[in-house]
């Protein structure tokens, strides 16, 4: 006889977006009673099949389909299948969800039709998104959860038609902008929206520059950026946690992974050869 899942349970926030929780479960034998939010849920099934009823809507939502709720909708959920089920859940706020809307060229809130949504390249950026929700680089974590609430909204929103605006020139410019702002704040808790600022343009503009010129995301820049001025104040004999402070890493611990995956060697051993 072989043991079935546990129930788990593990809630936190983003570290970028403060309105929008996440949660991790599995369960078997909890059911949901009906009840509201007034946030959006963005479920990702990733195991098993849940159950559910939106308004009067009986649903089933097997692995690998995204499940979404409106604000204010009523809604309950249980198991759909003897193991029950597993997800990774987003609870952003209607502001949070407005805003990203607006950079998308539309107006008020997104809403959605379909509460259950068949699309794997939603799904693994769903799961990048929230994966990376608990990694040390918020800056990452920005990227891939507007990332995948992009795709959330312009696949599956009923939108106004509104195209995105897209700036089709001057992305060199910009990024010299952007590198401008990084360099001068490399200390500081640097997120798209200081970038965009900077440059008058949307986060996801910001996004689509760096990668159109860089080939890479802001994240990955700004990392870059961070461990180049590590090994400057490391050359010129700062401590291992003094240049990592500056140097706008986490911790030590953070500067040390960082520095080994680029370099393939620690920031002591760096340190040692003088």
């Amino acid at each position: 006889m072989t043991d079935r899942p546990k129930e788990t349970t593990e809630f936190w926030r983003h570290p970028r977006f403060r309105d929008l929780g996440l949660l991790k479960a599995r369960f078997r034998q909890h059911r949901y009673d009906r009840h509201t939010h007034p946030t959006y849920v963005i479920a990702l099934i990733t195991g098993g099949c849940e159950r559910v009823s939106v308004g009067r809507v009986n649903l089933v939502a097997p692995a690998g389909t995204v499940l979404v709720v409106n604000p204010e909708e009523w809604h309950d959920g249980e198991a759909g299948a003897d193991d029950g089920w597993a997800y990774r859940t987003f609870y952003p706020s209607l502001q949070l969800m407005t805003e990203v809307a607006g950079e998308l060229g539309q107006h008020g809130p997104p809403l959605f039709a379909r509460e259950v949504i068949a699309d794997a390249g939603l799904a693994r950026a769903l799961a990048l998104a929230h994966q990376g929700s608990t990694a040390a680089a918020a800056a990452s974590a920005e990227t891939s959860m507007l990332t995948a609430l992009r795709q959330l909204i312009l696949r599956h929103g009923q939108g106004d038609g509104r195209p995105e605006p897209v700036e089709s020139s001057g992305s060199r410019r910009r990024l010299a902008l952007y590198q401008e702002v990084i360099e001068r704040n490399l200390a500081a808790d640097l997120d798209l929206q200081r970038l965009a600022l900077a440059a008058g343009v949307t986060r996801f503009q910001v996004i689509r520059d760096f990668k159109k010129v860089a080939g890479l995301t802001p994240a990955a820049f700004i990392r870059d950026r961070r461990l180049r001025h590590a090994n400057h104040l490391i050359e010129q004999g700062a401590s291992l946690a003094q240049a990592a402070a500056e140097a706008g890493f986490a911790d030590q611990s953070h500067l040390s992974r960082t520095f080994r995956a680029m370099h393939g060697m620690t920031p002591g051993m760096f340190r040692k050869a003088g």
